[in-house]
């Protein structure tokens, strides 16, 4: 009964949505394709004068819960905005999926100072900061898991510019709380270095 009454949830989303409730290959490969135009060719990452996140290997509920967060517009970013809001709910969780599933090396290039300070960081944390130990939601091979997020692999300049400008950009709803609140404390108690020493870290992992 859930899971048929979920089924619906979803059929009648796609159907606000002016959209189809199955997406061809063909839909996949279009969208997925343009996708990658800023994102890399295997979902890698692109390092330009905006860096753009890697996608490749990401929890695909994550992925989800962020396009859902464009669209309603607690995370503030205006280009995902217009990609995510003509999305179908087919669409969005094929999409998801098809990143999971990518795994190519880290992008090359990314800075590695501080890597060991940084990885004592994200799974030590620091106390006198409050800061708990990163691993605890993303894990210890900092790949995550459900609606927490992959960090191993993610770009340097990337994880550095989230971390710095959390405010302005994550929890935009304030009616609308999501688990982008946990973080809101901690990239506030983290140093500029020390923000710089995890994101060394994460960027060297595979």
């Amino acid at each position: 009964m859930v899971f048929l009454a979920a089924s619906a949830v979803s059929q009648a989303q796609d159907k606000s949505k002016g959209g189809k409730t199955e997406v061809s290959q063909t839909e996949l490969k279009a969208k997925f394709d343009y996708c990658k135009t800023c994102h890399g060719i295997q979902g890698q990452g692109f390092r330009g004068s905006y860096p753009m996140p890697r996608l490749a290997g990401q929890q695909p509920e994550y992925l989800l819960n962020q396009l859902q967060a464009f669209i309603e517009r607690r995370r503030s970013n205006p280009v995902m905005f217009n990609v995510a809001h003509v999305l179908t709910t087919s669409m969005e969780k094929a999409l998801a999926e098809q990143f999971s599933k990518l795994n190519p090396k880290p992008l090359d290039g990314t800075s590695k100072e501080n890597v060991s300070e940084g990885k004592k960081i994200y799974l030590e944390g620091v106390q006198k900061a409050d800061v708990p130990p990163c691993a605890s939601c993303h894990g210890d091979d900092a790949k995550g898991r459900d609606a927490f997020p992959r960090l191993a692999g993610q770009l340097h300049d990337y994880v550095y510019k989230k971390l710095t400008s959390w405010d302005k950009e994550r929890g935009q709803d304030k009616s609308n709380p999501d688990n982008s609140a946990i973080m809101q404390p901690i990239a506030h108690n983290l140093t500029d270095a020390q923000i710089r020493a995890v994101a060394s870290y994460l960027s060297t992992l595979e």
